[in-house]
C-alpha cells in the first residue's frame, strides 16, 4: 500500500487530478460512491497511461446504502463505474445505521473480497468498539480504518486499538481542510523552508499515517507529495503533538462515538 494518497472528495475535475496526481508520482487515489466521480477516477487512471497493477484505488460504500443485498450491488456498480476491473481497497464509510447494518454490510465486503471485486476491505471512521463487533461475529479484521487525523484531533485511542490489532490507520483531511493559519504550523514551515500543508503531511507520515491530501490544483498536488526531502525533529513533533484537542478538533462529520 502507497505512503501516501489524493483525496477526491469535493474534487473539480477529478479525472485530470488523479492523471496529475499519477504524473506526479501518487500511487494511490481515495474516492467513494458519495462523491460521485468514481468513474472519473477511472478516466484520470487511464489516462495517466501509468499501469493498472501500479496504483492502489479506494472506494467507500455510504450508509444509505448499508445491509448485505444492497452492499453488494453497489460494490459492483462501484466496480463498473471505475472501469478498471476491481479496488484495491473498499470501505464502508461510516458506523452510522447500527450494529445490525454495519455487520451485514462488512459481510457484504467479505463476499466480495472472495469474489475478487476488491482486494482488501476495510471501515472508516469506527472506533474500537464497532471493530470489536467485527471480532466477536467471527469475521476477518479489517485490514484498513480511515479516519479524520491531524494535530488538532488525534483519535490517539482509536489508533492505539488500531496499532495493536495490526490494522492500517489513513488519515483523511490531514490538511485540516485549510485551517492551516496556526502559529506552530507557520513557525516550522519557516523553520523546514516548506509550506504548511507540507508540514501537516510529513508530521502524519512520522507518526506513521497514511495521509490523503486533496487539491484539484496541479501545483498543490505535486508540492503535497514533495515531503520526503526533510524530516520534523522531535521538538517539531511534540509541538505539533500538543495541538490535540481531541474530538472538539475535529474540522468534518468525524462519526466515530456512533453507537
Amino acid at each position: 500500500m502507497p505512503v501516501i494518497g489524493l483525496g477526491v472528495y469535493l474534487t473539480d475535475e477529478c479525472a485530470t487530478a488523479c492523471q496529475v496526481a499519477l504524473e506526479e508520482g501518487y500511487r494511490m487515489i481515495d474516492s467513494a460512491r458519495y462523491y460521485m466521480n468514481e468513474a472519473q477516477v477511472g478516466v484520470g487512471v487511464r489516462r495517466s497511461g501509468i499501469s493498472r497493477e501500479q496504483i492502489f484505488i479506494t472506494s467507500k460504500i455510504y450508509h444509505n446504502d448499508f445491509g448485505y443485498a444492497r452492499a453488494r450491488e453497489c460494490i459492483q456498480e462501484s466496480v463498473d463505474q471505475l472501469g478498471l476491473g476491481y479496488y484495491d481497497l473498499y470501505l464502508i464509510h461510516s458506523p452510522l445505521t447500527g450494529k445490525e447494518n454495519r455487520i451485514a454490510t462488512y459481510r457484504a465486503l467479505v463476499e466480495a473480497k472472495t469474489d475478487g471485486l476488491v482486494k482488501k476491505i476495510g471501515v472508516s471512521n469506527y472506533s474500537g468498539k464497532h471493530i470489536d463487533e467485527i471480532i466477536d461475529v467471527g469475521l476477518e479484521l479489517p485490514d484498513v480504518n480511515q479516519i479524520e487525523l491531524h494535530p488538532f484531533c488525534q483519535q490517539r485511542p482509536i489508533v492505539e486499538y488500531c496499532r495493536a490489532k495490526g490494522i492500517t490507520v489513513q488519515a483523511y483531511s490531514p490538511l485540516v481542510t485549510g485551517r492551516m493559519d496556526h502559529d506552530v504550523f507557520r513557525q516550522l514551515a519557516k523553520k523546514h523552508d516548506k509550506d504548511e500543508a507540507q508540514i501537516l503531511i510529513r508530521w502524519s507520515l512520522q507518526k506513521g499515517y497514511i495521509p490523503l491530501p486533496k487539491s484539484s490544483r496541479p501545483e498543490r498536488i505535486k508540492s503535497n507529495a514533495q515531503v520526503f526531502n526533510f524530516e520534523l525533529d522531535d521538538d517539531d513533533m511534540n509541538a505539533l503533538d500538543a495541538l490535540d484537542q481531541g474530538g472538539k478538533g475535529a474540522v468534518t462529520w468525524n462519526p466515530v462515538e456512533e453507537p
